[in-house]
């Protein structure tokens, strides 16, 4: 079984639930205020540990009471945190996020993970069989070098392009499989898309992605399912039907148990499968990082 390797962000997610999203000047009045472990980087790490994959984070905290606590969290849940750096005079990263009908509005400050390095990403070896995750929520540059060090070795790249922003050739040519949403994919290709566009508006927007090789593609479409493409061949997975909580994590549970499934030697096709089931089960929870299920109660909702 190979590794999961991650290079990405470390937050403390301060939520509040409220009845309804408060419109632009308004103000509405909230339910509760919660705080849960989080950012892309952690998630993906947690989801990917908790499904039984030997997981790896490398990223930076504050020296604050949110990096002692998400550290603590991690290191809790099986996360090698071997090359998670704890860094003097600046926060550890925070998401301010609002949570009404399930749906999650999410403002990122980066904080400590704005000083993750190229040198950062260099530490760790790599080797084949193990997967390379990243997302943007940590500097370009220590992605690239990431991924190229991942290519080189041999390893599986997984790219979850979140927060959108544009991505350049060079990057995406060290990209095996990107995982990415609706508004991520139409960014990506200049192109306004819809949860509920038909399937061939994002099969013909997929196809558009410039590369110089040809990435497998997933784009996760909330309560629809997923849509990939796969060496070229189009595969779709709905949605199963379950009453969602909270949707904060789903993305990055998916993307984790991706990762885990590729590592222990399974199909993509296959990987798409189980984790569609797993991100089922994280929106009927509260939180990003805490919300990510076992490898056991994946197993129990296959059944």
């Amino acid at each position: 079984m190979g590794r999961i390797v991650v290079a990405g962000s470390i937050n403390m997610d301060v939520v509040a639930t409220a009845d309804r999203h408060p419109a632009i000047g308004e103000t509405v009045t909230g339910r509760e205020v919660l705080y849960f472990p989080g950012g892309k980087g952690a998630n993906q790490a947690v989801a990917a540990a908790k499904l039984g994959a030997a997981t790896m984070l490398i990223g930076c905290t504050g020296a604050d009471a949110f990096g002692r606590d998400t550290r603590a969290f991690l290191a809790m849940q099986g996360v090698d945190l071997a090359h998670v750096r704890e860094v003097a005079g600046v926060g550890t990263g925070t998401a301010i996020i609002t949570v009404a009908n399930a749906d999650n509005t999410i403002i990122v400050v980066p904080g400590a993970n704005a000083l993750v390095s190229a040198a950062e990403v260099a530490a760790p070896a790599l080797r084949r069989g193990d997967v390379a995750v990243s997302q943007f929520e940590i500097p370009l540059p220590a992605i690239r070098a990431f991924f190229t060090r991942a290519r080189a070795a041999g390893a599986i790249t997984i790219l979850n392009p979140a927060p959108a922003i544009p991505i350049d050739r060079e990057l995406m040519a060290l990209v095996d499989i990107l995982i990415l949403n609706e508004s991520e994919l139409g960014l990506l290709v200049g192109v306004e898309l819809h949860e509920t566009d038909p399937d061939a508006r994002f099969v013909d927007a997929a196809s558009t992605v410039q590369t110089d090789h040809r990435p497998n593609i997933c784009i996760t479409l909330g309560g629809r399912g997923v849509i990939a493409l796969v060496d070229g061949e189009i595969h779709l997975e709905a949605a199963r039907p379950v009453k969602a909580i909270d949707t904060t994590g789903a993305g990055d549970c998916f993307v984790g148990a991706v990762a885990a499934q590729l590592a222990d030697g399974h199909s993509l096709q296959s990987a798409i499968g189980y984790a569609n089931v797993a991100a089922s089960l994280c929106v009927q929870r509260m939180g990003a990082g805490p919300s990510m299920p076992t490898a056991q109660e994946v197993s129990d909702a296959l059944e």
